[in-house]
């Protein structure tokens, strides 16, 4: 229960101590220091009514105790005018309080879930243009999601101790520029959408995709990333781009409950039981793509959520109009050149023209080597090569996925494939 609580929870508590103490480490700290205690006292007393609340107020005075021990033994001036700003600020009452948690006496604006949503703050002050983009989305992953310094050094292909110091950066120039933890007013807020909506498509990414452990999907992140999608929708009702990402973000989600099979393994879209796929979710995300691309040009996310359209309007997988995502596939590569990309579109031209094609464009791809070391390359060409049943080419290319690959679930897939192909190849 506890483990529940901490993955659907812990991302609201940091971000609104983020918001009464101004300081990410501390809250980091706070948050920490509050789940260990419950860990001890739930299981002895069991779990109280507001279990959020309950943490937000037992973190709020580890914070009070943490900043005490600072003045005390450090004898910081500044320190001292923390404790006081932050005693005001976290009692509900505006006074002193004793050093007991008052879990009952926690007012609404502390927990509110309205347009102006702690989380929805946070990306907002991770997002500020004073930060460069990849501090912004490192810093956002990593205070939001709950991602480890090693996640998200892997995610940016970077060293780990780069990426902590490249953290530690980040809150520092969020601290020393005093910038503010709010959502900015509507004239200020473009010149950050770009950024924000980057952040959300990573998080929902690393809860439909994740990058490591166990589980495929991490649904509580996927979640979040379209609940923050809807509130960025509802503040900026004109982005088109907005609306895009958010029907991306549902069709893909519709898919998620068919994904698995019964026994935990990965299904591709052609094995799915499209029965499964959430109707709901499908129908509001299709009306969001037309609504996106009524507003020409399209944006990158529209155009990718076009192309998920086409999936969810099959019926079943020989229906897939493969030469319409190719070419949707065209369009995106031209809005957005990346490898990523050109290696989407070499499966989808592979699907709709043929896989020795589609390998002629892997090889192309390879010989720059800009994705060496993402294991979704040597997994594409396995996969081209089966379809032709060049097996040991298959093997090999199978073999190379594996030693790359961080999932669990897709590592089991892809033994599963290499097995096929090698004794198929004997």
């Amino acid at each position: 229960m506890l483990e529940r609580i901490y993955r659907e929870e812990s991302a609201r508590i940091l971000a609104t101590l983020i918001r009464l103490l101004g300081d990410f480490d501390l809250a980091e700290e706070a948050t920490q220091e509050a789940f260990a205690v419950a860990l001890e006292q739930w299981r002895a007393q069991g779990i109280p009514g507001n279990p959020r609340a309950w943490l937000v107020s037992t973190a709020r005075n580890k914070a009070v105790d943490l900043l005490r021990r600072r003045a005390r033994f450090e004898k910081k001036h500044e320190e001292l005018q923390r404790l006081a700003i932050a005693r005001q600020n976290l009692s509900p009452s505006g006074s002193p309080e004793d050093d007991q948690p008052q879990h009952d006496r926690l007012d609404d604006d502390m927990l509110s879930n309205d347009v102006g949503d702690d989380r929805l703050r946070l990306i907002c002050t991770c997002c500020h243009p004073a930060l460069n983009l990849e501090a912004q989305v490192a810093l956002t992953l990593r205070t939001l999601c709950g991602l480890g310094t090693e996640e998200i050094a892997k995610a940016f292909l970077v060293p780990l101790p780069t990426m902590a110091q490249r953290l530690v950066r980040a809150k520092q120039k969020i601290r020393d520029a005093c910038i503010p933890y709010r959502v900015p007013p509507k004239e200020e807020l473009g010149e950050r959408l770009s950024a924000v909506l980057l952040v959300v498509y990573l998080v929902f990414n690393e809860g439909y995709n994740a990058a490591s452990g166990d589980a495929l999907v991490r649904r509580e992140l996927c979640a979040e990333a379209i609940r923050l999608g809807r509130l960025i929708c509802e503040l900026v009702p004109q982005e088109a781009e907005a609306r895009g990402l958010l029907a991306l973000m549902l069709l893909h989600d519709s898919r998620r409950d068919s994904r698995i099979s019964s026994n935990g393994d990965m299904l591709l879209l052609e094995e799915q039981d499209r029965s499964r796929w959430n109707q709901e979710q499908i129908r509001e995300g299709l009306a969001l793509v037309e609504s996106a691309l009524r507003r020409p040009p399209p944006g990158p996310y529209s155009v990718q959520a076009a192309i998920a359209a086409v999936h969810a309007k099959a019926e079943r997988p020989e229906n897939t109009d493969w030469s319409q995502i190719a070419a949707l596939y065209d369009v995106l590569l031209r809005l957005q050149p990346s490898p990523v990309i050109e290696l989407n579109r070499a499966a989808a031209v592979a699907m709709a023209r043929g896989p020795s094609e589609g390998l002629h464009l892997l090889d192309e791809l390879e010989k720059r080597a800009e994705l060496q070391g993402y294991y979704l390359l040597p997994a594409a060409r396995g996969d081209m090569a089966r379809r032709l049943e060049r097996w040991s080419a298959a093997a090999e290319a199978y073999r190379q996925a594996i030693s790359l690959v961080t999932n669990e679930t897709e590592r089991r897939f892809l033994v599963k494939r290499l097995a096929e192909a090698e004794s198929k190849s004997r």
